[in-house]
């Protein structure tokens, strides 16, 4: 790979990032309402993909071998307990990810 290509690489997902960014405001236009589903959409799809992305981490977890999903399950006790206490994404994941992983590389 040249740099001429990695320079166009990286300009065509540049440009396809702001199109994509500009598109609701070129739609909708600043004095538009936006539609109902829209907003519906804006406040249900987050949670919706949260709940995707913990199906997606748990799918191959084994109950039936050592360490029985143990680690899984602390680490989601992790995040949720920390969520309930703190009300911080960003925290909760963080932590119970470096959980997660500090009992996969040294216990378990």
């Amino acid at each position: 790979m040249n740099n001429t290509h990695a320079i166009l690489t990286i300009a065509v997902c540049a440009l396809v990032t702001a199109v994509l960014r500009f598109l609701p405001f070129l739609i909708f236009g600043e004095n538009r309402k936006t539609p109902a589903i829209i907003a519906y959409l804006g406040q249900v799809l987050p949670y919706a993909i949260m709940g995707m992305l913990v199906v997606y981490c748990l799918k191959d977890v084994d109950l039936t071998s050592v360490p029985f999903g143990v680690p899984e399950a602390i680490g989601c006790a992790v995040v949720a307990g920390l969520h309930v206490w703190k009300r911080n994404t960003l925290l909760s994941i963080g932590a119970g990810t470096v959980v997660y992983m500090l009992l996969v590389q040294l216990v378990f």
